[in-house]
């Protein structure tokens, strides 16, 4: 079940208040990984098996479908996640983008050493 919350932007940032739908289903994973968008760099601050969050030098718009790639060491060694999906969100973040992506397909392979 989520958690009703709604975000609302002042003077001191981003804030949480009691009243909306969390929309997330999949538990996050923070982490700072860099990501290739083709044309541009990132670095993830939140990914799950549905979503990722990152943020880029570059802008993006609500409702664009972008491809990702990133690499992971995992105990079988470094792999290399590819995924399509549709951009979601876009906020700005001091002197960079942040844009938030529901992952619409995916894959992951052994990366090429």
């Amino acid at each position: 079940m989520g958690v009703n919350v709604t975000f609302v932007t002042d003077a001191s940032g981003l804030t949480m208040q009691p009243g909306t739908q969390e929309k997330r289903r999949e538990e996050r994973v923070s982490t700072a990984l860099p990501v290739n968008l083709g044309t541009a760099t990132g670095i993830t601050r939140d990914v799950s098996a549905t979503g990722m969050f990152f943020e880029t030098d570059t802008p993006y718009a609500v409702g664009n479908t972008i491809s990702v790639e990133l690499e992971m060491d995992t105990p079988q060694g470094k792999m290399l996640f590819k995924c399509q999906g549709q951009i979601v969100r876009v906020e700005p973040r001091n002197q960079r983008v942040g844009v938030a992506v529901k992952i619409t397909d995916s894959t992951i392979k052994a990366a090429q050493v």
